[in-house]
């Protein structure tokens, strides 16, 4: 099916050899273990019997594999939904993952973990690689289908570029609270999506507008994405908290918001379709949408009810935005949305932020007591008040924003040039165009190549 303007024999190889070759030169340069992890600075001025579960290792790694299994597993199934690019959806998900791990190491790195010139890496930027992935993933949503593997490799070493820059803006010069990554992971990723296939956008899209859409099985292996980031999502925003009470709070927070969560969208999906039956679409992406939203105050005072009501309006929200404004940013805006990420990231990480702002703006030492200064920790410079930490909050938002939408619209230029090989419109939304598929299924993707609108649908039947 592949001629010469899609085929990958020469472009997916060189890149991904190149790109991998800089990646082990410049970890051999500047990257080597935190004090946790090497040996020596480990077992240094050791004395006498010490407890070897001090070590990080064993209070971060079990998020830490909750957080990769969300991203390995999790993202990559739930986009398997689409009946004819299921090899696609998990295996660049793998791809782009494994390969934006690495580069977010270094970029996160140069930002904010330089010591002595040197990156140190240990589980904690482990689990900040793999937020920073996270947000490529959700990225990887919009353009879903309609993009070259090169595309999104390309894409993804200018988003965790910019990931970074704007990690680095937030947490280190505006101080901002973002545990959960509401705003530096889902806000981000959304709308950098977003623009992306904004720029990218395929007027005769329609041509594969059959295989734009699920089938039976299909859909029941999303639910299996759904399933494993619903079970992680606690740990997930809990990952680097402070331990102790931040952490503790967090987890929990999140449990309450994702199960009011599911109960909205149960409920809205029914209510929106006029015979009262459920959209698998909603269950599979607005029931998440809680997770989301708690991600910036989850490690705060929220309480559970608080963490319920930001829930149940997160799912309220993200299934009206699928059966009301997805067709509208599509028909007015021109943005092809295939994922709906602006319902599951988008909107309910502008809720989280705002969520986030208002709840610092309310903090206080008769609420938090001691612990006011674990959940902010700019408390020990004195320069803290309730009143500027929402401020800061809400600025964060907009910068977010800002770059999320600038940084998108350049990187959509790019990937616009005709050197990727990017699918035509005939063929988006098909894995036959990159992938070897087993007999049986090349047969049938042959058949639908070759066959009338009527004969494909007695196919399907």
């Amino acid at each position: 099916m592949a001629d010469s303007s899609t085929n990958m024999r020469l472009r997916l190889p060189l890149l991904c050899i190149i790109l991998e070759v800089i990646l082990i030169i410049l970890f051999g340069t500047l990257v080597e273990y935190n004090h946790d992890t090497d040996a020596k600075l480990w077992n240094k001025n050791r004395t006498g019997p010490r407890n070897d579960y001090e070590n990080e290792f064993y209070y971060r790694y079990p998020s830490f594999q909750d957080v990769h299994v969300m991203i390995f597993v999790g993202f990559g199934f739930l986009m398997t939904f689409l009946q004819r690019y299921g090899f696609s959806s998990v295996g660049f998900n793998f791809l782009i993952a494994a390969f934006s791990l690495q580069w977010a190491t270094l970029m996160q790195g140069f930002f904010h973990g330089m010591h002595h010139g040197k990156i140190h890496v240990g589980v904690e930027s482990m689990i900040n690689a793999d937020f920073c992935t996270g947000a490529v993933l959700i990225s990887f949503g919009a353009v879903l289908g309609k993009t070259s593997p090169v595309q999104l490799l390309v894409m993804a070493i200018f988003e965790v570029t910019l990931f970074a820059i704007n990690e680095f803006i937030l947490l280190s010069i505006l101080g901002a609270n973002d545990a959960g990554g509401s705003m530096t992971i889902h806000t981000f990723g959304a709308y950098f999506g977003l623009m992306v296939t904004r720029v990218l956008y395929r007027p005769n899209l329609s041509k594969s507008q059959q295989r734009n859409s699920s089938v039976y099985h299909s859909d029941l292996f999303a639910m299996i994405g759904t399933i494993y980031l619903w079970m992680f999502w606690p740990s997930f925003n809990s990952a680097i908290t402070n331990y102790g009470d931040p952490q503790h709070r967090t987890a929990m927070n999140t449990y309450y918001s994702l199960a009011a969560c599911t109960v909205a969208t149960f409920a809205f999906s029914a209510l929106v379709n006029p015979e009262g039956k459920l959209d698998m679409v909603h269950i599979q992406n607005a029931a998440l949408a809680g997770g989301v939203a708690v991600g910036t105050a989850g490690e705060m005072m929220l309480t559970a009810f608080g963490s319920m009501i930001v829930g149940f309006l997160a799912g309220t929200i993200s299934v009206l935005g699928y059966k009301y404004l997805t067709p509208v940013l599509e028909s007015k805006l021109k943005i092809q949305d295939t994922c709906g990420i602006n319902n599951l990231h988008g909107m309910p990480g502008i809720l989280g932020a705002v969520v986030g702002a208002v709840t610092a703006a309310l903090a206080s030492k008769d609420v938090y007591g001691d612990g006011l200064q674990r959940v902010f920790a700019d408390v020990e410079t004195g320069k803290w008040s309730p009143e500027s930490k929402g401020g800061f909050q809400a600025i964060s938002l907009a910068v977010t924003l800002g770059i999320a939408l600038f940084g998108g619209l350049v990187t959509g230029l790019i990937l616009k040039l005709p050197i990727y090989g990017a699918p035509p419109d005939t063929h988006c939304f098909e894995d036959g165009l990159y992938w070897e598929l087993p007999g049986e299924e090349e047969g049938h993707n042959e058949l639908h190549e070759v066959a009338t609108p009527n004969e494909v649908e007695k196919l399907n039947s």
